[in-house]
């Protein structure tokens, strides 16, 4: 992995992640129809790298609600209140490229074996992550950071500091020996050849109508 020392959100940020396979993307790049046809939100995103590539603008919108504002306000403090549960540092980190392929993540922290998520949410969500531990619609994205960075395992983390305090940490563990990362790691291959393959023809259409 090649560590990029960016401020998340920052300008450089947002550049680093153009034409790349993110981890917040990783749900949308695998996920099927049951008949097995290809979903909406994988061609969009297929879509989207592609245009990313073409245009060296990013296509993803840059409006920030109240809740993702709150959910980014809070993060530092959740972030100390892991740490001072687990006794574990965390390192701050930009982006995480892969040092070949189009691929990409931005962990809220690294430690010294693993790396973790964190959320923020509203408080019925954050009740929902308390009762159920990790959900389904973030396990792509943090495989997707396990087998980018090599780590170990991988914290889930919802806080909520208006619950009780036993309450206001959720801590939920993703070890990466129990994921397949080699059938992982050859789904987004077969993702990104689809990305190529698709902006070699755009390129070549470009060709000829100069």
């Amino acid at each position: 992995m090649i560590l990029l020392p960016c401020e998340q959100r920052s300008t450089d940020w947002h550049t680093a992640r153009l034409g790349m396979l993110t981890g917040s993307r990783a749900a949308d790049a695998f996920t099927t129809l049951k008949s097995g046809g290809e979903s909406a939100a994988r061609r969009n995103l297929r879509l989207q790298l592609v245009l990313e590539r073409i245009t060296g603008q990013s296509q993803d919108g840059d409006y920030i609600s109240a809740d993702m504002q709150r959910g980014i306000d809070l993060e530092p403090d959740a972030c100390a209140a892991y740490e001072a549960l687990t006794g574990t540092l965390v390192t701050p980190v930009g982006f995480v490229a892969h040092d070949t392929l189009a691929a990409g993540c931005s962990p809220d922290g690294l430690t010294d074996e693993g790396l973790i998520e964190i959320k923020c949410p509203k408080a019925a969500t954050h009740l929902d992550y308390v009762r159920g531990g990790l959900p389904a619609e973030y396990r792509w994205q943090i495989t997707h950071g396990l087998w980018l960075t090599g780590a170990a395992w991988a914290d889930f983390v919802s806080y909520h500091p208006q619950f009780p305090p036993a309450l206001q940490l959720q801590v939920t563990r993703l070890y990466a020996r129990d994921l397949d990362l080699a059938a992982y790691e050859l789904a987004v291959r077969l993702f990104l050849t689809e990305v190529e393959r698709e902006l070699a023809q755009l390129q070549a259409l470009a060709r000829n109508v100069a």
